[in-house]
């Protein structure tokens, strides 16, 4: 028994001939919004004229480069806290030992003292020591040292820091250091390295008593204390150059 199935007809919009009261609707571009939607937002109209204009082309300087680029940077130095100027002062100062200029050091800082020592350090190894633990340690020490004394001669009215000390101390060894260089070209064990040992522990111990009297408050008052301080650590280091 067959069945009968009926379907509807199928009308082509493309084909034959409209009916009267159909319109056919305008084609529009693919991918292309009404402007009415988002007139604001170029990047979904694919307006090229207006994305061109929202985002204008980096400007560069006559030299070629773009402003706010690595030549604006500062130096990494300078970032890291290295002032090199500062440390080359500082370091001409101490090697004058009666024309020391304190206020150059009333801005403490550790970069100029580390290379002293790491210096300092090098040339004992190159003698055959090799002391670099032990010079870090003992600079810590010294400093705790010196600013536990002095605060207890200063009493309340002492403003010493231990940043100060680690800062003071550290410059001040820059005649150990070239006692350190000497001391590979002079005979050990003779009366020759003792004596050149003396004049450059006695011009640490006056520099650096210099500058703590000068920078710290009530340090006049006990200017014969501290430089004996002073004399007990650089006479420390200078035995590390003897023997």
């Amino acid at each position: 028994m067959a069945n009968d199935f009926k379907f509807p007809p199928v009308v082509f919009p493309s084909g034959g001939n409209p009916s009267p009261g159909s319109q056919r609707r305008p084609a529009t571009a693919p991918f292309q919004s009404p402007r009415s939607s988002n007139p604001g937002i170029p990047f979904l109209s694919f307006d090229v004229g207006a994305a061109a204009t929202s985002f204008p082309p980096p400007q560069f300087s006559s030299s070629g480069s773009i402003p706010g680029g690595f030549e604006d940077e500062p130096p990494l130095l300078e970032e890291l806290g290295i002032n090199t100027k500062q440390i080359w002062n500082k370091t001409m100062s101490i090697l004058n030992p009666f024309r020391v200029k304190p206020d150059l050091h009333e801005d403490s800082d550790l970069s100029g003292p580390f290379l002293f020592l790491m210096a300092f350090g090098l040339f004992q190894l190159l003698a055959g020591k090799l002391h670099f633990g032990i010079i870090l340690g003992w600079v810590t020490v010294s400093a705790l040292f010196l600013y536990v004394v002095f605060n207890m001669l200063a009493g309340r009215n002492g403003n010493l820091d231990l940043y100060r000390c680690l800062s003071l101390i550290g410059y001040c060894m820059l005649p150990i250091v070239i006692l350190s260089a000497l001391s590979l070209f002079v005979p050990q064990g003779g009366g020759v390295i003792l004596g050149v040992t003396g004049v450059f522990v006695i011009w640490s111990t006056r520099v650096c008593t210099r500058l703590l009297v000068e920078l710290a408050s009530c340090g006049d008052e006990h200017r014969g204390l501290i430089a004996y301080a002073c004399f007990l650590i650089y006479v420390l280091f200078s035995l590390l150059v003897v023997f």
